[in-house]
């Protein structure tokens, strides 16, 4: 039984996600399944490639949704998760139980985990603290923007080197290990720690990188990353740097799509009023009413700055 899980690629909520849904399906549903992964991310085309669906089953966790009827089993926790109103409706005369959707939780690993526990009977205590760190992490659960930025935990270290890493086998190899194993086992691997190390010391860099670029304006932050690999960023860099702001819009180039990143301060001085998610599926893209993102195809640079500027203004308001 080959089980073919595409998950979102570079996201520690991702990662816990798949590694879940692994553990689940092999320990509830299938014995014997063999599990491959996909790394999704987030582009402009916003389509499914149909070559993805290659297993007796197929899977997508903390990803957009698929009207494909190979597609056997889907978790996510996204307001905008489907990429049309076809699939929605899809969706919605699905009749098979296992296509599952709740934007209330704030990481899909904590919704899986729920959804295995309450209707098939399934428990790994041993992930317990796989599933609480992707709720403070996906769901910006900090105390602070300092704590945030500090790395003290294993979860937080290894998020960085989720989110920084190249490619997608690193971040496979640590699914693998998330099914099994402590956090703070993972982070200490000595491979683990040879990428971790470098991309501390970028992501102390990108503090000042930001701090040259971002402005504040009506308790809106706004900063261009062109010239500077730093896709990547620690989103809570802006809320460390400005403690008053409110929100952060952010352009970002990259090989594979030109990003505008938007987000809202956890510890704001007011509670944000805008929803980020319904602001953003205007432009193609989406994600919560908290923190959501548009990816354009690469090289259209002025068009983001274009978008980014009238996002700004609106939330300025």
């Amino acid at each position: 039984m080959l089980e073919r899980v595409l998950y979102h690629d570079h996201c520690f909520d991702g990662a816990a996600s798949a590694a879940f849904f692994s553990r689940f399906i092999a320990g509830a549903i299938h014995a014997n399944a063999e599990f491959r992964y996909t790394g999704m991310a987030h582009k402009a085309s916003q389509s499914f490639d149909p070559n993805l669906f290659d297993g007796d089953e197929n899977a997508i966790v903390d990803f957009k949704y698929s009207s494909d009827p190979r597609l056997t089993w889907w978790f996510d926790h996204h307001q905008s998760a489907f990429l049309n109103a076809k699939d929605s409706d899809h969706f919605r005369s699905d009749t098979t139980g296992r296509k599952l959707y709740d934007p209330s939780y704030k990481s899909c690993a904590s919704f899986i985990h729920d959804i295995a526990r309450d209707r098939f009977g399934f428990r790994a205590p041993e992930l317990d603290e796989l599933v609480k760190w992707s709720v403070i992490i996906d769901g910006a659960q900090y105390a602070n923007a300092q704590s945030a930025l500090e790395l003290g935990a294993p979860a937080m270290k290894l998020t960085l080197v989720i989110e920084g890493t190249q490619g997608s086998e690193t971040v496979q190899k640590i699914i693998g290990w998330m099914q099994r194993r402590p956090l703070g086992e993972i982070i200490a691997e000595p491979e683990i720690q040879a990428l971790y190390q470098p991309l501390f010391k970028r992501h102390l860099e990108n503090i000042d990188i930001i701090k040259g670029r971002a402005r504040q304006e009506n308790g809106v932050v706004f900063f261009d990353l062109t010239g500077h690999d730093v896709e990547g960023y620690n989103k809570f860099i802006p809320y460390h740097l400005f403690p008053t702001s409110i929100y952060t819009v952010s352009v970002s180039p990259s090989s594979f799509r030109t990003k505008i990143s938007v987000g809202s301060n956890p510890w704001a001085p007011e509670e944000p009023k805008h929803n980020l998610a319904t602001i953003c599926e205007r432009y193609g893209g989406g994600g919560h009413a908290r923190v959501g993102a548009i990816s354009l195809p690469p090289g259209e640079l002025e068009k983001a700055r274009t978008v980014a500027a009238q996002i700004v203004e609106e939330l300025k308001t």
